[in-house]
């Protein structure tokens, strides 16, 4: 029952504060810019379509850590946050290092590494997952194919972006 308590603990922390951060992106909540803004930065930062992948990355955030926290569809959440998360260490903080507090890579990192940590370890029995179980799902080839289709489809993101324009900041 410990090791239960443990993922609920870890994936209620974690899920919620990554689906707070696409809320801040998506919605303005939370003291965030919303989605004009979010699309302004993204723009800034050589995405193309950034409206459309301004709302991509915040849906990404929102239900991949809605799925982590709630337990359900491990390691799909997992795998979106992993995309997302890569994309933003790269695209956004990357160039300042790795310490969150120079708004380097640090936080996107942390992010990932967790969600990958949870996809292998699985949601624990207080979950979603535990009350109606998918059995591919739990299958650890699984949570390896899904975390390297969300690392593919990070880098295919990235490989979408042009030079950023001077001045880009934190999305």
């Amino acid at each position: 029952m410990a090791s239960a308590l443990a993922l609920l603990i870890a994936r209620l922390m974690i899920g919620p504060a990554l689906a707070a951060h696409g809320a801040q992106k998506l919605l303005g909540w939370f003291g965030g810019h919303g989605l004009k803004a979010t699309a302004g930065i993204f723009g800034s930062i050589g995405f193309p379509a950034p409206l459309l992948m301004a709302a991509l990355a915040s849906l990404g955030e929102i239900g991949g850590g809605l799925l982590l926290a709630l337990g359900w569809l491990n390691p799909v959440g997992p795998a979106i946050i992993v995309s997302v998360m890569l994309v933003a260490a790269v695209s956004v903080h990357a160039r300042n290092g790795f310490f969150a507090m120079k708004n380097g890579y640090e936080l996107p990192w942390m992010y990932a590494a967790s969600a990958i940590a949870l996809a292998f370890a699985g949601p624990g029995a207080i979950s979603l997952d535990a009350l109606a179980p998918i059995p591919a799902l739990s299958d650890p080839a699984t949570a390896w194919l899904l975390i390297a289709i969300g690392a593919l489809g990070g880098l295919l993101v990235l490989a979408l972006r042009r030079a950023p324009r001077t001045g880009g900041q934190s999305a």
